[in-house]
C-alpha cells in the first residue's frame, strides 16, 4: 500500500511515515497543502492522510480540489480540533474519514486499512501472473512448492508490473511510483531491481519473465523456460 502523508509538523509527519513503514506500507510525506495536492494528483497513492491546518492550502481546500478533478483516492483528515462543524465540513468537502489529534497509532492504521478497502469490492491479499503468486502482506513470491522473499523495492517493482499484466510500464512510471518524485533515482536503479527479480524468477523455475521494451520500459511475459 502507498500512503501520502500531508502534515506541516515535520516530526509528526516522519513519525507517521515510520509507523506506516513498520507495516511495510510505502509512505511519503510533504509539508504543505499545495505540495500535498500536487502529489495526490499523481494518482499513485492508495490512501491520503491529510492535516486540516496547512500552509498554502488547508486540508478542506485540498480535498475539494481533488474531488473536483475526479481523484477518488480515500482521504483521512487529521485535526487538533474536536469540533463537529469541522468534521461536517471535512466530510462535505469529500473526505472519507476524520481523526482528532492526539490519536493512537493502532487506530490510525486500522482506519487507513479500512479506507484502502473502500477502493474496490475485494481486498487483494495476493497478486498472480502466470505460475507466480505474490503475497501482498508477506512479500513472498511463490511458484508451486518453492518460494522466495522479496526486498521492499523488488516487491514494489513486481507489484507494479503485476498490476499492469502484459502492458508496458515505462521506467519513468517505475521511478515515480517506487522511488518517489524527489528520490533522485535513475534508469539504472530500475534496471538493477529488474535484474534481481529476473534472478528470483530463474531460481523459482518460473515460465514468466520480465521483458525489456528498448528505451521505454518493461512488461511481464509468459513463455517456456
Amino acid at each position: 500500500m502507498r500512503v501520502l502523508i500531508v502534515e506541516d509538523e515535520e516530526r509528526l509527519a516522519q513519525a507517521l511515515c515510520q509507523i506506516m513503514g513498520e507495516q511495510k506500507y510505502a509512505a511519503e510525506a510533504v509539508y504543505d497543502g499545495k505540495d500535498g495536492l500536487d502529489y495526490a494528483l499523481s494518482g499513485q497513492y492508495d490512501v491520503i492522510v491529510l492535516d486540516v491546518m496547512l500552509p498554502k492550502m488547508n486540508g478542506f481546500e485540498v480535498v475539494r480540489e481533488l474531488r473536483a478533478r475526479k481523484v477518488a483516492t480515500p482521504v483521512l483528515l487529521l485535526t487538533a480540533k474536536d469540533d463537529v462543524t469541522d468534521k461536517v465540513n471535512g466530510l462535505d468537502c469529500g473526505a472519507d474519514d476524520y481523526m482528532t489529534k492526539p490519536f493512537s497509532p493502532e487506530e490510525l492504521l486500522a482506519r487507513v486499512r479500512a479506507l484502502s478497502r473502500r477502493q474496490g469490492d475485494v481486498v487483494l491479499e495476493e497478486m498472480a501472473f502466470g505460475d507466480l503468486t505474490l503475497n501482498l502482506s508477506t512479500h513472498i513470491l511463490t511458484r508451486g512448492a518453492k518460494s522466495v522473499n522479496l526486498g521492499f523495492k523488488e516487491f514494489e517493482v513486481l507489484r507494479l508490473l503485476m498490476a499492469n499484466p502484459r502492458a508496458i510500464v515505462p521506467k519513468e512510471d517505475m521511478i515515480t511510483k517506487v522511488w518517489g518524485t524527489e528520490s533522485g533515482a535513475e534508469d539504472n536503479n530500475v534496471e538493477a531491481y529488474v535484474s534481481f527479480l529476473r534472478k528470483k524468477f530463474f531460481f523459482l523455475g518460473s515460465k514468466a519473465s520480465i521483458g525489456t521494451v528498448r528505451k521505454v520500459g518493461y512488461r511481464l511475459e509468459e513463455g517456456e523456460q
